[in-house]
């Protein structure tokens, strides 16, 4: 995989691979992770009818290769379905773990690579389908999406301050560029050069997104799959005092 891009060809990923593909012209990706067989375990949302990317797959399967693509539980966003359909005629990308500071700020585009490190390929894929059988609560764009899911399923790691940005690198660069495009604003009093001003601001953007990075955060923790109902509050108190972890605080 190349620095500008994680584009790879079917023959390349394996199972328990972190994949993606852009939609609506490289508006925003959809990630999910690989579990071979030509098949993908991913987080949509559930019971929706806006126009949203992942409506879809809130439809019954018509896939006529795969007649379980499409399988997921009722009121469940975590959806199993064939690498075509994911795909939905685009192109097949890679999301890279464990890259270094250099290479992640490189990487302008956020939702592509992550300096956190992976766990195994098997225990990625037991994650996943664990999910598919459990759910991942309720989706949310900022808090809780895709990309969410799959940095789960690879790391283990949830945020622990709900009110904070998720672990998705694509929300923290939706948000991350307004936000440097208004505190370097003072600056074009300061600085006349438009090329100055252009400099401070990607380098704030590249800053902010650096620091929501799960790699470097301090408010990031790692949970079981089997004690993640429990610790995002999916089961009433009884049902969770009974779990083998709870954390004492919210977790997104």
């Amino acid at each position: 995989m190349g620095l500008l891009t994680n584009r790879v060809e079917r023959s390349e990923i394996k199972p328990g691979d972190h994949i993606y593909t852009y939609r609506a012209v490289f508006a925003y990706s959809h990630h999910g992770i690989f579990v071979g067989g030509s098949k993908v375990v991913h987080f949509t949302r559930a019971g929706t009818s806006s126009s949203s990317d992942d409506d879809v797959y809130n439809q019954p399967s018509s896939c006529p290769t795969f007649p379980d693509c499409g399988f997921r539980q009722p009121q469940s966003g975590v959806v199993l379905t064939c690498l075509d359909c994911f795909l939905q005629n685009g192109s097949l990308y890679c999301f890279e773990y464990g890259v270094t500071p250099s290479v992640f700020i490189a990487k302008v585009r956020g939702g592509t690579c992550t300096t956190a490190e992976s766990d195994p390929p098997e225990t990625a894929i037991h994650r996943a389908m664990y999910l598919l059988q459990k759910g991942f609560g309720n989706y949310d764009v900022f808090q809780n999406n895709c990309e969410d899911f799959a940095l789960y399923c690879k790391t283990g790691l949830l945020t622990i301050d709900r009110l904070g940005v998720g672990r998705s690198g694509q929300a923290s660069s939706v948000i991350g560029a307004p936000l440097a495009a208004l505190l370097s604003s003072p600056l074009k009093l300061l600085m006349p050069s438009p090329v100055g001003v252009a400099t401070v601001t990607a380098g704030m953007y590249c800053m902010s997104r650096y620091a929501t990075d799960i790699g470097v955060r301090t408010d990031v923790i790692k949970v079981a799959v089997e004690d993640l109902s429990v610790n995002l509050g999916w089961m009433n108190t009884e049902e969770g005092a009974s779990g083998n972890e709870v954390l004492t605080g919210p977790v997104t």
